[in-house]
């Protein structure tokens, strides 16, 4: 029985390939630390505590990959740069509504426009917000119905906050 010696070159691949797995990941770990507590101190609804920390294991995820098939030269650049582009764009256009569905609700959340019991009214809908999500907010209605309304039509259109007249008082 004979051992092979290992070409260096092979086993800096195998390396460098680790690492571009390993340092997003740690990175993005430690970024999603930091959101929790700031989302404690901040008091950040756990639902959009959570999108958040997907979308950067997403990332994280997305980067150690690319990061690898550029690496081993598994792929040419330009080929991965073309694929990546397209890819991209694709996902952009296909998720754009819930784009600006996810930013109006880190603004929603950010300014306090509407926090979780509130009473709103927005067009004929009426009721108490029982949660304010990434992508949407979700209100009981008087008659007992839970009402989804997607956070970008909240920040467009104008609706009422009947009780959030003791917050904007001076």
């Amino acid at each position: 029985m004979t051992i092979k010696m290992v070409d260096l070159s092979t086993i800096l691949i195998v390396i460098g390939s680790a690492l571009f797995l390993v340092v997003p990941w740690l990175a993005g770990e430690l970024l999603i630390r930091g959101i929790r507590i700031a989302a404690r101190i901040g008091r950040l609804s756990p639902g959009l505590t959570r999108s958040i920390n997907r979308g950067i294991r997403a990332l994280g995820i997305s980067i150690g990959l690319f990061g690898v098939v550029s690496y081993t030269g598994l792929a040419s650049q330009f080929t991965v740069l073309t694929v990546t582009g397209l890819v991209g764009l694709a996902i952009t256009l296909s998720l754009q509504l819930t784009f600006q569905n996810v930013l109006s609700g880190i603004f929603l959340v950010i300014d306090k426009t509407i926090r979780v019991n509130d009473v709103i009214q927005i067009g004929d809908i009426k009721g108490r917000v029982v949660r304010v999500g990434l992508r949407n907010t979700l209100i009981r209605t008087e008659e007992g119905d839970i009402a989804i309304i997607g956070n970008s039509n909240l920040m467009s259109g104008p609706f009422v906050n009947f009780t959030a007249s003791q917050r904007f008082s001076d």
